[in-house]
């Protein structure tokens, strides 16, 4: 018998509504909360699509958080729509608090609001998208929230910061992947100047679990947004096999830790101007690779199954 773990303090920086294992990732989160093994302290998006703070919120709300903060940047254009239009579908079908991204607060005041709050050393990031709101916060000001700098307040309250970005494909040197090219200014930023614990669970984890296609299927499940989502866009991209898995696979590693699912090695790498990566000497970041993808596969796709907990 394991000892029960003490919840893990978790912020959570997606770019949903881009994508939609984002959602997998969220439905995980909060199934982790369920067992008191995650307190979701508050779920930031580093991209402005319109339908990305009231997907956000449908889903707190499914799941019996509606008043978890939600912060959103107010840097990127918040024009865009859902590819797979999945988004909004469930934001036209289920309840949600926050209707538009304006009802949001900014990311970086409520990052700085959140970590003055907690204890030192106790929060983990997890980070399943790009790094605007994460360099931002770097070069953040004291404000009333802290007399801390963001450097300061991110070394003194973050215990780690957890990464879905980065490739080094086959042994390669080099890679380039989408969550680190999309702003490669921020993420040049957060590799050179943050000061935690920091864990990069790379592009060819995620790649080679695919899930959802079970959940599409499980008739005990109703009215779901999670499963809504995955069957609109996995019909969408007639895709019978299963969306890869990368922002789950991120959040797996930073509730439960690496083992038995992945190995790890210690690396260090730096961010070009094209967002491209290269490896440098030192052993800055903790790099995942995958140990027992089928078990991995099989632990995902039954916590994106997690219903909510019945009202009281």
């Amino acid at each position: 018998m394991h000892a029960q773990q003490k919840p893990v303090p978790v912020i959570l920086d997606t770019d949903i509504a881009g994508d939609y294992d984002d959602v997998g990732a969220m439905a995980m989160l909060h199934a982790f909360a369920d067992r008191g093994e995650a307190n979701i302290l508050a779920v930031m998006s580093c991209n402005a699509f319109e339908s990305t703070v009231p997907s956000i919120s449908v889903l707190n709300t499914y799941f019996g958080r509606p008043d978890i903060p939600v912060g959103v940047t107010r840097k990127a254009a918040p024009n865009k729509n859902c590819p797979q239009q999945w988004a909004e579908a469930i934001i036209a079908r289920y309840p949600h608090r926050l209707k538009s991204n304006a009802e949001a607060e900014e990311a970086v005041s409520l990052y700085r609001r959140i970590l003055s709050q907690q204890p030192d050393h106790s929060v983990t990031i997890i980070s399943i998208g790009f790094f605007t709101n994460l360099a931002d916060l770097l070069a953040s000001p004291p404000d009333r929230h802290s007399t801390l700098n963001g450097k300061d307040l991110v070394r003194k309250k973050v215990k780690q910061l957890v990464s879905m970005a980065a490739s080094l494909p086959d042994g390669k040197t080099t890679g380039r992947e989408y969550n680190v090219y999309v702003d490669a200014p921020s993420a040049q930023q957060v590799f050179a100047e943050w000061d935690t614990p920091f864990l990069l669970n790379p592009f060819e984890v995620g790649e080679k679990i695919h899930t959802g296609i079970p959940l599409i299927h499980k008739t005990s499940i109703r009215n779901s947004p999670v499963k809504d989502a995955y069957a609109v866009a996995l019909a969408k991209d007639k895709n019978t096999t299963g969306r890869m898995s990368w922002d789950q696979t991120a959040v797996l590693a930073a509730i439960k830790g690496l083992q038995p699912w992945f190995t790890s090695r210690k690396l260090n790498m730096r961010i070009e101007a094209d967002g491209s990566n290269t490896l440098i000497p030192g052993e800055k970041f903790v790099y995942m690779e995958l140990q027992q993808p089928e078990t991995l596969r099989q632990e995902i796709e039954t916590l994106m199954h997690h219903q909510p907990k019945p009202k009281n």
